[in-house]
């Protein structure tokens, strides 16, 4: 791999003896990742029945890496949300944000999804996930894959950090902020990359990075936390956009990640180095942050720095005012029909389409949403149709009409390309919960032994 000059001399500047084993590194091939959906199934339950070769990643307790000649995405159980393809070191900046079951969590720059399904499945349905991306297109990509994932208190948002903040401030117990970057982690992996960098170099992102972190502070409850991640080594962008958060906002202080989540022994950080406060002249504390390199572990380059907000008075919210509306007989029936404990004062309804918010939620007006909570489905006349997204945020015990297919089924594939599929057995007319090997995959209508397609189009096998 031809590198940058440029890129070349600062790296053998900063890392010297090392630089050779570093440059080294980008002849050796990426490593191919997966991270399994905690929301649906056990690291171990996946083991049992992953369909090829894997591997644990060693620092990553529901991470693992799959040989490059497999094709995973291409698998049913991908269709299901039981795992998101993910490069190794991408999976732990929301592995190292400690996360707790009913914190109110933001994933700021969270596109296409990676790290906020891993924060959602963290909060195993209780509390809040805000997921927001400024990039509309990019944000469709994230609702898809939280919906994939079958995220139940999840809201997706495209807006500007800069508006976010005006109706968040002070309210969120964990932040993400995997920022934008120039990407010198991710030359091996997408050698294309490069080109961005030697447009844009290191100065553009540093400045985006020191306002982004200033705002995603601004929108931390006192007492919270904040992780900040690149996929850049740039010390300027890493080190240097912690210092210039410490040197404004003062009531910040760096956690050590490892240290604070005392690991369990069957996780191994070895391969880690520590932040280097002499690259930016700045203080000892900048010894906390993470940086992983691609000459020391199995990953490509990522930094990572958690951070800790002094207390202070919190903010009050005002929760926002549902439109709960009338359900549809039909509608109202089919809610009824699941095996799930619903908050009936948490439904809402609009243009007729029926979500679950997720609680405590403050108001959103006039802010750009792409989902306001779990999409239940939509009132057709004094018709019911369920969602894709309830589908996938369903296990298959929460129904009682399903058909249950193999992965090796033909019809499995027949279904996920959307096509209509007979089926024989002693089956009830009406909406069927379509499954493979008991996790659902969508929904279908029969009638006698015709079962009329209703994955959604927009995720069609291909």
């Amino acid at each position: 791999m031809i590198l940058p000059k440029l890129f070349e001399e600062r790296m053998k500047g900063l890392l010297k003896d090392e630089y050779t084993d570093f440059v080294h590194s980008y002849d050796q091939k990426h490593y191919s990742g997966l991270r399994v959906n905690t929301l649906k199934l056990t690291p171990k339950e996946f083991e049992n029945i992953c369909p090829f070769e894997i591997t644990r990643i060693p620092w990553i307790e529901n991470g693992y890496y799959y040989n490059g000649n497999d094709q995973p995405a291409r698998h049913p159980y991908y269709h299901a949300g039981l795992y998101y393809i993910q490069e190794p070191s991408a999976m732990t900046p929301a592995n190292l944000l400690p996360v707790e079951p009913g914190d109110k969590v933001l994933d700021l720059c969270a596109a296409p999804g990676g790290k906020s399904t891993e924060l959602a499945a963290k909060l195993k349905g209780e509390g809040l996930l805000v997921a927001n991306d400024i990039s509309n297109s990019r944000a469709k990509a994230l609702l898809k894959n939280i919906e994939l994932f079958g995220v139940r208190n999840g809201v997706v948002i495209s807006e500007a950090p800069a508006k976010l903040a005006n109706y968040f401030e002070g309210y969120f117990d964990k932040i993400l902020v995997d920022a934008p970057c120039s990407g010198e982690g991710m030359f091996r992996k997408s050698p294309s990359i490069m080109k961005n960098w030697e447009q844009y170099g290191v100065d553009y992102y540093n400045k985006l990075q020191k306002e982004i972190i200033l705002l995603g502070a601004k929108m931390l409850k006192p007492g919270g936390k904040m992780l900040y991640s690149t996929c850049t080594f740039s010390p300027e962008e890493n080190e240097g956009t912690i210092k210039y958060l410490l040197e404004n906002c003062p009531e910040f202080h760096v956690l050590n990640p490892i240290e604070y989540k005392q690991s369990k022994e069957e996780v191994s950080y070895e391969g880690f180095s520590f932040g280097r406060p002499e690259w930016v002249d700045g203080p000892e504390e900048l010894k906390n942050c993470i940086r992983l390199w691609p000459h020391r572990i199995h990953g490509e380059g990522h930094f990572i720095t958690l951070l800790e907000k002094s207390t202070s008075n919190e903010a009050d919210y005002e929760i926002g005012k549902l439109n709960h509306g009338s359900l549809s007989g039909e509608a109202e029936d089919f809610i009824n029909s699941l095996g799930i404990e619903w908050d009936s004062n948490q439904l809402n309804i609009r243009e007729d389409k029926l979500y679950l918010y997720p609680k405590e939620l403050p108001s959103l007006k006039g802010l750009r949403i792409m989902r306001p909570g779990l999409f239940l489905g939509e009132m057709k006349k004094n018709r019911f149709e369920p969602s894709q997204a309830l589908a996938s945020a369903l296990k298959i015990s929460e129904y009682n009409n399903t058909i249950n297919l193999s992965a090796d089924n033909p019809d499995t594939i027949k279904y996920l390309k959307c096509e209509t599929i007979d089926v024989a057995g002693d089956y009830k007319d009406g909406w069927q919960l379509i499954c493979v090997d008991g996790y659902p995959l969508g929904w279908g209508k029969l009638t006698g032994q015709t079962l009329k397609n209703k994955y959604l189009p927009g995720w069609r096998w291909m």
